[in-house]
């Protein structure tokens, strides 16, 4: 098993296919920043599907089981079914997820779903028109993405819904928000972090997981939760449940750091590999990989980069500061 310094494995990989987004959500890609002559990457800066299953391959053969596609947006990717069926073909790959904004699915769902994807998760952070709208920063109105959510159970996804939870922004619907959506999916609401460099993020907007489950209570929607053991290790969400079964997922990376268990590496659309998501720094494997190093090389390269991993961001939080961190748009959540 490989570990990093402080035993933790690898286990999770998470690919970035594209760092643009058909949104701009104001804690990821503000509008302000990434306007309409903000410079995306040209196409040859990206990884060919070669060149992401080639990597793909390497890390499984170091210990990874489980693959999810990011961005930005990766359904914005030309052909994504054709990369998810590559994928599915290396053997040790258990579970492949993507996570996506939805607004493509109704369009991809089913191509996914027989290219061999299993999973997705939303990202939806209001029912209220007015407050998505201003969240997502083009005024998109939320039945697209609950239409994205149908069009993925129809083609037989499972369907996780990420709500990035903001106090005085979106705070006050979470409880029509799970409501709607617990027959038909997990509901997982996130603290909102410091993730890239120009969300805004102060502590002060940040709810508290705790407080956002004693809403829920408070609200009449479940006399009480209990808590359900998480299905592995280093996994993001505690989860809970009420008296009907119906689970909610709360994470908690400012308030209760899951850092000890984090087993995921992040690959980026143009093949830097980083090992946290607040990273300042990755490891460039595009150029091994472009150079003609051979699969060894690129395991030792990975390897390598692994073994020293001492990451722990969430939990040092109050003790450092760095003046840039790597966009989440180039990285996924």
């Amino acid at each position: 098993m490989l570990v990093d310094r402080l035993g933790r494995p690898l286990r999770d990989l998470r690919i970035s296919v594209t760092d643009r987004c058909n949104l701009r959500c104001t804690y990821c890609m503000p509008a302000e920043v990434f306007g309409p002559d903000y410079a995306f990457l040209p196409r040859t800066e990206l990884l060919t599907f070669e060149e992401i299953e080639r990597l793909a391959r390497a890390f499984v053969d170091l210990g990874v089981r489980k693959l999810r596609l990011t961005g930005g947006e990766p359904l914005l990717r030309r052909d994504l079914p054709e990369l998810v069926a590559r994928l599915g073909r290396i053997a040790g790959v258990e579970d492949i997820a993507l996570t996506t904004n939805g607004l493509l699915l109704p369009r991809l769902a089913a191509d996914l779903q027989r290219a061999g994807l299993k999973r997705v998760t939303v990202s939806l952070d209001s029912l209220d028109p007015e407050v998505f709208g201003r969240m997502n920063g083009l005024n998109v109105h939320p039945q697209r993405v609950l239409d994205g959510i149908e069009a993925a159970l129809q083609a037989g996804l499972s369907v996780k819904v990420n709500t990035v939870v903001q106090r005085g922004v979106n705070d006050e619907g979470l409880r029509e928000l799970w409501l709607a959506l617990r027959e038909q999916a997990v509901v997982r609401f996130i603290e909102f972090m410091d993730v890239g460099n120009h969300n805004g993020w102060n502590l002060d907007a940040v709810v508290p997981s705790r407080e956002v489950l004693a809403r829920l209570i408070a609200d009449g929607t479940s006399a009480e939760f209990r808590p359900v053991n998480p299905n592995y290790r280093g996994e993001v969400a505690a989860r809970y449940v009420d008296g009907e079964g119906h689970e909610v997922g709360l994470i908690s990376s400012v308030t209760a750091p899951f850092c000890g268990d984090c087993s995921r590496a992040r690959l980026s659309a143009v093949g830097v590999l980083y090992t946290c998501l607040f990273a300042s720094e990755g490891t460039d494997l595009r150029a091994a990989l472009r150079a003609g190093a051979s699969d060894a090389a690129l395991r030792a390269q990975i390897a390598g980069v692994w073994q020293d991993r001492r990451d722990r961001y969430s939990e040092e939080r109050g003790e450092i500061t760095r003046a840039h961190k790597v966009e989440m748009s180039h990285i996924g959540g």
